[in-house]
């Protein structure tokens, strides 16, 4: 036992004894490309690609493991191509990536970067629920269409991108004001982000599945993006007035005020958390960011 350890231990030593500083300029500027990577693609749907290739990378490795030969020729005939792969499912974001490097990077964005951002206050997102249920009710009774979009998980930055950023605490009066008919920005869509309204006049993707035939391009616009990611979305009709909830591609109509309230204190302020809880959460949510 003890010569194993001996062993061991002068093994590790006599890696460290070749570590030069060249060496570890190499691990550092792998881990910074790395990490700026994944802080661009974050926001886009290219993360969940990426988290994919992961769980195959993992999976294959069990395959090698367990010695399943045909599963293992499969895999390895996968990710002998893995170049060409991410080149076609990251193309935009790789595109992106040589941009910002074409470009160079200024002090902000390079803080942006590397700042991860500050925990989320539950305390507002409790009030951005609150002002979007009243603004729904004063909606729904004036027959102003509207679609609402919270953001959960999975980040839509790619969504956010396509309207006009507005980083501005969420209010009845701004949203009614946002959809108000003759406002430029009412067609699009409203994204809130952490108790803030992120952007309006956002381009939704739309549902490819066949829907009934009384529901407009709003609908399809919400049903469309909670296909793609956890997001909840509200939709105010302006034929009906009538508010729906979408959650997972799956559309629940005629909900009430008091309805959407619980629906949304649910999904974002779970009861019963305990502040231990809380913590977790605001960390996660951080990292992200």
């Amino acid at each position: 036992m003890f010569s194993e350890l001996t062993d061991t231990f002068n093994k590790i030593l006599s890696v460290f004894s070749t570590f030069s500083i060249s060496d570890f300029l190499d691990i550092a500027m792998v881990a910074i490309l790395i990490y700026i990577c994944i802080r661009i693609i974050r926001e886009t749907r290219a993360m969940q690609l990426l988290k994919g290739l992961v769980f195959l990378a993992v999976v294959y490795g069990l395959v090698n493991l367990l010695g399943m030969e045909t599963s293992s020729f499969i895999f390895k005939s996968i990710f002998s191509n893995i170049l060409i792969i991410v080149v076609v499912l990251f193309g935009p974001e790789i595109r992106n990536i040589l941009e910002q490097v074409g470009l160079g990077a200024s002090s902000k964005s390079l803080k942006t970067i590397i700042h991860p951002g500050f925990a989320v206050e539950i305390a507002g997102i409790s009030d951005a629920i609150e002002a979007t249920c009243k603004a729904c009710s004063d909606m729904k009774d004036n027959k102003i269409g509207a679609l609402i979009c919270f953001e959960n998980d999975t980040l839509l930055g790619d969504v956010i991108s396509t309207g006009v950023e507005i980083n501005a605490k969420v209010s009845k009066e701004l949203v009614e004001n946002i959809f108000f008919p003759k406002s430029p920005l009412h067609d699009g869509a409203l994204v809130i982000r952490d108790g803030k309204i992120c952007a309006a006049g956002c381009i939704l993707p739309l549902t490819k599945k066949t829907i009934s035939s009384s529901l407009g391009t709003r609908h399809r616009a919400g049903i469309g993006v909670t296909e793609q990611s956890d997001a909840l979305v509200i939709i105010v009709s302006e034929e009906t007035g009538a508010i729906s909830v979408v959650k997972g591609g799956v559309l629940r109509r005629d909900v009430s005020v008091g309805d959407l309230r619980d629906i949304l204190t649910t999904e974002f302020l779970p009861t019963g958390s305990s502040s231990d809880d809380k913590i977790i959460t605001k960390l996660v949510r951080r990292m992200k960011k």
